[in-house]
């Protein structure tokens, strides 16, 4: 209970900017921790099925579309499956566009609630700003109704709390921010290994 009295208190202490702020430092748990479990069952760090299928159809194995259909993991491993049943229904160039469109719907998945994040991460910290300014106008106007009596102790609480709303948005601009570039360097590495896959995939066909 007292905790919850001393928050309540340090959250008054920045006005409504501080209690924005605390608003969105919430919502960033929540996305970063729910992103993380989504790319989880997206299966963005599996890549051990794919490697396999391309072996396979590399190979020349029967049967290797049937397995695809049926036993792909992970967004590498559904493209690739995808690639393989295109091959085996459609025209060559009709089978690029297949496997393009589908890899396209993969990767739109893995940047679900990166906007977001990145929203987070801009207004954050200029919240804190606004929440400073509104802070050091309220104590300069104190200044100037006290006059030549004023207190500069009571003057630097007054600056001091107004600088709390800016330390609080950069403390959830930076996490925020960091967990962006996280999400979007595994995007980015997935993106990189589904051409490469998807590109094997076609040549093998080529080739054969």
């Amino acid at each position: 209970m007292t905790d919850l009295a001393g928050l309540q208190e340090f959250l008054a202490r920045g006005g409504p900017a501080l209690w924005a702020i605390a608003t969105l430092s919430v919502l960033t748990v929540a996305l970063i921790l729910w992103k993380i479990a989504a790319l989880l069952a997206t299966g963005a760090w599996v890549r051990r099925g794919a490697e396999r299928l391309i072996a396979e159809w590399q190979a020349g194995q029967e049967g290797t579309h049937r397995r695809a259909r049926t036993g792909a993991t992970g967004v590498r491993g559904r493209v690739v499956a995808a690639a393989i049943a295109a091959l085996q229904a459609l025209p060559g160039e009709a089978a690029r566009e297949e496997t393009a469109r589908v890899a396209r719907a993969e990767l739109a998945r893995l940047r679900d609630g990166l906007r977001a994040l990145e929203l987070i991460a801009t207004i954050a910290p200029l919240l804190g700003l606004l929440g400073t300014v509104m802070g050091m106008i309220e104590a300069f106007q104190a200044l100037q109704q006290t006059g030549a009596r004023a207190d500069p102790a009571v003057l630097a609480g007054g600056i001091w709390e107004a600088l709390l709303t800016t330390a609080a948005g950069m403390a959830v601009a930076i996490p925020a921010a960091a967990a962006l570039t996280w999400f979007e360097s595994v995007a980015e590495r997935v993106q990189t290994d589904i051409e490469d896959m998807a590109t094997r995939v076609f040549l093998a066909r080529e080739g054969a």
